[in-house]
């Protein structure tokens, strides 16, 4: 007898905490699955809650606040089945969990058993792990349940085949990075072809805090052959049939290449971090330079110009072409644009500390306060208007400290954080093949802080090529000094480098919160002490 079951993936984009609003998206993803036809709705790992929820989950009135929802929903499964993602607490424990809801009953509950605790991850603070398969029929077809990190190892997937599963479904909240989309289709290949046993991966979309969740989801025929991709960095409900073993109807959306990826990533992380915290609308400090070009070509794509105001502040350092091609952008774009020149200010703080500083020559102290006046200047804006102003720094400043701490570091959110300045300059070239916005002298110019005459970056730097594979090698693969040495980098840069990285930790504790979208950034995956003795190995 033929064996088919009509599944749909709801790759749907959560709020953590708000959890009336995410059961009623389910509602209305669970009416639109039934209208289809569907016999099975699946939803992304810890729907309910939103992911991560962090130390919400040490609340126990979170908890009940989940419990009431969910019993919202269990009385609305009524024709169709629904594997529901969400926060457990049962005797004592808690559970990273997935229930099985058909017609107003739970039919089975699987509980999460490999907690990832690495890069962003620290789900061995809140979840107890579950030891136990679940599987469950429908349509004559044997149904194992698996959560995120549960497709990653070997044991669980085999533990679903052994108690009679012959279709394996995963509820996913797997955030970006660039290798990311690769590296899970591999490694969930690699269970397929181990167990030749299908599966459909279910992954959460959109951006929460620092992270940004692509969607991607996907499903592998018993012989590891992709049958569908979801498109990448969008909501949707898609429909599959699952039909004797064989995977049928879903779309197969190409892998996009890996700027595009990002940019999505950025995007989103910008759309949802605005929209989710209720902000209004960003506002921009310019400098004519590409960090702040490309920060505000995002969030024009991300919000829309009308939400949008860019602010140059030019100093009596500022190039006339900073100038040039700031006006030229902003009337490319159509967003609102201020000049507001920093001269008047940087003179009343120079009277205001001649003669604190008499007898001092002049250094980075004058600088910084340049930098400082305008950062004061854009917060007042938002404070005035209530939008968030994006700050404009790139990894490779924060990595060396390159910046100003309550000066160009002012603001709520940092759209580039996780950007090596390297990448900066191939996603502007790439954004610009979209459609030519931002101006060529922004790319091809030397890169200036314009604090003093003639300033290049690299007066105080390495060349970003050597720097940015330098911060690299340390910090995503953790390599000592001796290692970089050795792979041909001279050791004054990398003594330069190292040293300029560890000196900063105090202000990157302070920075705003941004986007990851590497392996390892300077975020939740990083936790060095500001504190510390500890020599490296050269």
């Amino acid at each position: 007898m033929k064996k088919t079951l009509t599944i749909a993936v709801a790759q749907l984009n959560f709020v953590v905490g708000d959890l009336v609003a995410n059961a009623n998206r389910i509602l209305e993803a669970l009416e639109r699955a039934r209208d289809a036809g569907a016999d099975l709705l699946l939803t992304p790992e810890l729907a309910l809650s939103g992911y991560p929820p962090e130390d919400l989950l040490l609340r126990p009135d979170f908890y009940r606040g989940c419990e009431r929802e969910f019993d919202r929903i269990l009385e609305a499964t009524r024709g169709i089945v629904l594997v529901l993602g969400h926060p457990e607490a049962c005797d004592g424990r808690y559970y990273n969990a997935a229930s099985v809801l058909r017609d107003a009953s739970v039919v089975a509950t699987y509980r999460k058993q490999e907690l990832p605790n690495y890069e962003v991850f620290d789900e061995v603070r809140y979840f107890d792990a579950g030891s136990e398969a679940c599987v469950f029929e429908l349509g004559g077809v044997r149904v194992g349940l698996g959560i995120c990190e549960d497709l990653w190892v070997e044991g669980p997937t085999c533990q679903a085949r052994e108690a009679g599963a012959e279709l394996l479904l995963g509820l996913n909240a797997s955030p970006y990075d660039t290798e990311k989309p690769r590296r899970r289709l591999a490694v969930v290949r690699s269970r397929v072809e181990e167990n030749q046993l299908p599966v459909l991966y279910c992954n959460m979309v959109g951006g929460q805090d620092e992270l940004v969740f692509d969607g991607g989801s996907f499903a592998l025929n018993p012989d590891g052959a992709l049958a569908y991709r979801a498109a990448s960095f969008e909501e949707r409900i898609d429909i599959l049939r699952f039909e004797d073993g064989l995977w049928a109807g879903g779309e197969r959306w190409p892998e996009l290449p890996v700027e595009e990826e990002v940019y999505e990533a950025l995007k989103a992380g910008v759309r949802d971090y605005l929209g989710k915290n209720g902000f209004p609308g960003a506002i921009i400090g310019l400098s004519g330079g590409i960090d702040s070009a490309l920060t505000l070509i995002i969030a024009v794509d991300a919000l829309g110009p009308e939400r949008v105001r860019a602010v140059m502040m030019p100093s009596p350092y500022t190039a006339q072409m900073s100038l040039d091609d700031s006006r030229d952008m902003v009337a490319r774009l159509g967003v609102r644009y201020d000049e507001i020149a920093i001269e008047p200010a940087m003179k009343t703080f120079a009277s205001l500390l001649e003669a604190q500083f008499a007898g001092l020559p002049e250094d980075a102290t004058e600088e910084n306060l340049q930098s400082r006046i305008r950062g004061m200047i854009l917060m007042a804006l938002s404070n005035k208007t209530g939008a968030i102003v994006l700050t404009t720094g790139n990894k490779s400043e924060m990595a060396t400290g390159y910046a100003t701490l309550y000066g160009d570091m002012a603001g709520g959110f940092a759209v580039l954080k996780d950007l090596y300045k390297t990448f900066v300059y191939r996603l502007s070239a790439w954004r610009n093949t979209v459609s030519p916005v931002i101006p060529e002298n922004i790319i091809t110019r030397p890169p200036s802080a314009e604090l003093k005459p003639d300033q290049t970056d690299q007066d105080s730097l390495p060349a970003y090529e050597v720097l940015d594979a330098i911060i690299e090698a340390y910090m995503e693969r953790d390599e000592s000094p001796r290692e970089i040495m050795d792979r041909g980098y001279a050791e004054a840069d990398v003594r330069r480098t190292v040293g300029m990285l560890k000196r900063n930790e105090y202000k990157r504790r302070q920075a705003p919160v941004g986007i990851r979208v590497t392996r390892r950034g300077f975020g939740r995956d990083w936790r060095y002490p500001i504190t510390s003795r500890y020599q490296d190995e050269f």
